[in-house]
């Protein structure tokens, strides 16, 4: 496919999602986090990755979404953007697309200054939203996550 992309969708509350499988580092099932205390409130706590000591990112807060208890098979995206690398939470992860990148339509044309939104994409059974992660944390929630995960070590 010339022009490609390739994106991960994961769901909340039955509503589908993406991400650029490009920041993608690895998918899975959840785990207990560790409370992080003095953390912004989207942060759910910090899990252990492979020694590091990655937060994990309550995405149903960011998208006003009711609140629900963690189910065992949750998911946790381990995601890496230009400046960290955060755990999302998900309900479920059901798989790879690979679509030509003219199949994307920008948030900006759908709704201008639409935040955290990179595009829509319609899939034969709905639509999706492809997520900028660049754009998810506010500078202030990034210091102040920053100062968190220092108090950690």
């Amino acid at each position: 496919m010339n022009g490609s992309i390739q994106l991960i969708v994961f769901t909340l509350n039955e509503q589908r999602y993406a991400l650029y499988l490009s920041v993608v580092e690895r998918i899975f099932r959840i785990v207990e986090t560790t409370p992080l205390p003095k953390a912004p409130k989207i942060v759910l706590g910090v899990v252990n990755v492979e020694g590091r000591i990655v937060p994990v990112l309550d995405i149903r807060k960011r998208f006003r979404l009711p609140e629900r208890d963690v189910d065992l098979s949750d998911r946790l995206i381990i995601v890496r953007t230009s400046r960290y690398v955060v755990a999302l939470a998900a309900d479920t992860v059901t798989g790879v697309v690979e679509r030509s990148e003219e199949e994307v339509v920008a948030a900006e044309k759908i709704l201008p200054g639409l935040k955290y939104v990179d595009g829509v994409l319609k899939l034969e059974d709905g639509l999706v939203l492809i997520h900028d992660l660049d754009e998810f944390l506010s500078l202030d929630e990034e210091k102040t996550l920053e100062g968190a995960l220092r108090s950690l070590t």
